[in-house]
């Protein structure tokens, strides 16, 4: 297959905007060869414009459309050309020079309009779907651009999706509630005797707190498999999954008693990089 080289500029942008609003992942990606690098750029900057676009809209008709224009775009038709816009012309260049699947992105596309409207994630199950098609998804198209796919691969994918999505849930469990979204679980609130309306009010009560450790013990199960997997799968493709590492630190931290999920809690640059340098030299990521 032959492959129109895209603008560099292109690169050097969606390299600035994974930096920017991902920066665990732009840091895994440092642990990777250029071009390899380049590509997973281009499919986490395409997953931060789309898991933006509610963030961008007031009302969910306009986000419908501009998800309408990635899912048009990776269709193929008139309405998704990718003039001046160097995320869709990267996203097109690395899947055409990895031959990646182009519905898996789609898939992406379609789940994220979910975000678009304020009814609360049902139960436990919906999360897991969800997650599979964005944060598992994500992974495994990552691993396609530095091996064949295998089942192994796919494996460890969806538990590593499971276990960060899962994690990223309950770390902006307060920036959802300011917006009336509820990620967390309704199923698990209403287990534990707590509601949509007593997270929205935004303080802690040990009924939210009782909810999030169920949800992150449900993620730390799904880490722990990912960990265990990581033995299965070439040593190459390992770095892909570096962002585990941080997520480990991120669910031990929400777990302490002390932790007020509705407080933003930043992510460290530096920190981040040193948990993944670290981890990267360790025998469950090393070559």
């Amino acid at each position: 297959m032959s492959v129109v080289e895209a603008p560099r500029d292109g690169a050097a942008f969606c390299a600035d905007l994974v930096r920017t609003h991902d920066f665990v992942r732009y840091a895994s990606t440092l642990f990777l060869p250029g071009p390899e690098r380049r590509a997973l750029l281009a499919i986490y900057a395409f997953n931060i414009e789309v898991a933006r676009v509610h963030e961008q809209v007031s009302q969910p008709l306009p986000g419908e459309m501009r998800l309408q224009w990635w899912t048009d775009m990776l269709a193929g038709t008139g309405h998704g050309g990718v003039e001046g816009n160097p995320v869709a012309a990267e996203l097109l260049y690395a899947i055409r020079n990895h031959r990646l699947p182009v519905s898996p992105f789609s898939g992406l596309v379609e789940e994220h309009q979910f975000d678009l409207y304020n009814d609360p994630m049902p139960t436990l199950a919906a999360l897991e779907g969800y997650l599979d098609a964005t944060a598992s998804v994500l992974f495994a198209q990552a691993t396609r651009v530095v091996a064949r796919p295998s089942e192994a691969i796919d494996h460890l994918a969806r538990h590593a999706g499971l276990a960060q999505g899962m994690a990223q849930v309950i770390a902006a469990l307060g920036r959802d509630a300011s917006r009336q979204q509820l990620f967390l679980p309704l199923q698990l609130l209403q287990q534990h005797g707590s509601s949509t309306e007593e997270v929205f009010a935004g303080k802690p009560t040990p009924n939210i707190r009782a909810a999030i450790d169920q949800l992150a013990e449900e993620a730390q199960g799904h880490l722990k498999t990912a960990f265990g997997l990581l033995a299965d799968v070439p040593s190459g493709v390992r770095p892909i999954f570096l962002p585990l590492a941080h997520v480990r630190r991120e669910l031990s931290r929400a777990r302490r008693v002390d932790s007020d999920p509705f407080v933003p809690k930043p992510v460290s640059r530096l920190r981040a990089l040193w948990t993944l340098w670290r981890a990267a030299r360790t025998e469950e990521f090393g070559r």
